[in-house]
């Protein structure tokens, strides 16, 4: 939302005002609705330094505060909602029912909240709107598309089935990632224990030397002075810097845009992301397409479920190439995200009037692309560690050893 000065002129008196509205016009519909007297001019301006700091620490206290339901609750729920909606059984009702059986309090808070919108006369989608963050954008996608097609119930079948496998990709992702992450973790458990512990016994035979060291050995005495004198001070830069990146990253658009496009740019992890989210977007506009949604409508729902901004960015010109009356297939093409082999079979299935059918043999191979990296992610991932080791174990021993080698020399020079 941005922030609007207005310029009234009330009994005579210039008055100024502020407001946030989405764009000028809006802001000066809502300045017609909310004050008196003639409106001179509608300009965007900055808010007040009080303003400034009251949303900056609203913000920082929303982000401290909010919390996802966990994905096992949530696919629980979900599945359980498909069940009595297809029974026949209200969503308001069904929600109550939910709300009031499940042990997960962050899920309870949810649906009962949801449940009395409902009860309010909001449609579900535009409750769940306000939840985004808790319940995911795929949820949100979803329930529009059951509000549009009017069976609610195969929307909430489908929705608890992507759930599920996402949550299987994630767990894949985990389990693939516990040993290299346990790797590092005993790595740099081991090389603290040294730069602590090891490395001051030499460093008195160093002073002793008083001869110049070389820079391996420098390297290490700056590590050991880093962590037995400011090791707590490094730990807490190390922890402010991370929660400065993720509140700047979670609030500010432009930062998160490049640390989006930074980790498009990463190995290993680039294409993780990229078959992650072609996998998720396939999976999503295949079910709208089966469903009947038209094409616009299903690429819009599809693409609002994508985190990752450089991605979504380019998807988004598909919808654009759609409405402007271009070919699906066009649209993908011009992206530069999919395979000549998509692209055929988009136009396949656009001209066999079977795109539905294509859509759900594109999405299987995206799905099995993303697989084959989750299975190879520690294969690839094991030369970097590997690099890591041996440039630790080369540093302890050329600035350990060195110093000695040079010692010893002097001794036989002797």
């Amino acid at each position: 939302m941005k922030y609007y000065s207005v310029t009234v002129i009330n009994r005579g008196k210039r008055e100024a005002h502020g407001l946030h509205a989405e764009d000028r016009k809006e802001a000066h519909y809502l300045a017609k609705v909310k004050f008196q007297g003639i409106i001179l001019k509608v300009v965007e301006s900055a808010p007040p330094l009080d303003q400034q700091w009251d949303s900056f620490k609203k913000n920082l206290t929303k982000n401290f505060k909010k919390k996802k339901i966990k994905q096992d609750a949530l696919i629980a729920g979900i599945r359980q909602m498909a069940v009595m909606t297809n029974a026949g059984i209200s969503i308001h009702d069904t929600l109550k029912e939910i709300a009031d059986s499940t042990e997960d309090i962050r899920l309870k808070e949810v649906f009962g909240k949801i449940a009395e919108d409902i009860n309010a006369g909001l449609s579900m989608s535009q409750s769940i709107e306000n939840f985004r963050y808790e319940m995911g954008n795929l949820t949100l996608a979803m329930i529009q598309l059951g509000e549009k097609t009017g069976n609610m119930a195969e929307a909430l079948y489908d929705l608890a089935d992507m759930l599920e496998e996402i949550r299987r990709n994630f767990i894949k992702f985990k389990k693939a990632m516990a040993y290299p992450r346990n790797v590092m973790i005993a790595m740099v458990v081991a090389f603290t224990i040294l730069i602590s512990y090891v490395v001051p016994e030499f460093k008195k035979i160093f002073e002793q030397l008083g001869a110049e060291l070389p820079l391996p050995t420098r390297i290490l005495l700056a590590l050991e002075v880093a962590v037995n004198q400011y090791g707590g001070y490094v730990l807490a830069v190390i922890i402010i810097s991370f929660l400065t990146a993720r509140f700047m990253i979670n609030h500010y658009f432009h930062i998160r845009y490049k640390f989006h496009e930074l980790l498009l740019r990463t190995i290993v992890i680039k294409k993780l992301i990229h078959y992650g989210t072609l996998n998720r977007f396939m999976l999503v506009f295949s079910a709208l397409v089966h469903a009947g949604i038209p094409i616009a409508d299903s690429l819009e729902a599809a693409i609002d479920m994508i985190d990752n901004l450089p991605l979504k960015q380019k998807l988004q010109t598909v919808r654009g190439a759609v409405e402007k009356g271009n070919s699906l297939n066009q649209g993908l093409k011009d992206t530069g995200l999919f395979e000549n082999m998509i692209i055929q079979m988009v136009a396949a299935g656009e001209q066999s009037g079977q795109l539905d059918a294509m859509m759900e043999k594109v999405t299987e191979y995206y799905k099995m692309k993303f697989d084959a990296i989750i299975d190879g992610l520690s294969e690839a991932i094991e030369p970097i560690i590997l690099f890591f080791i041996a440039a630790m174990v080369l540093l302890l021993a050329l600035g350990i050893f060195l110093p000695m080698w040079d010692m010893g020399k002097a001794v036989n020079g002797r």
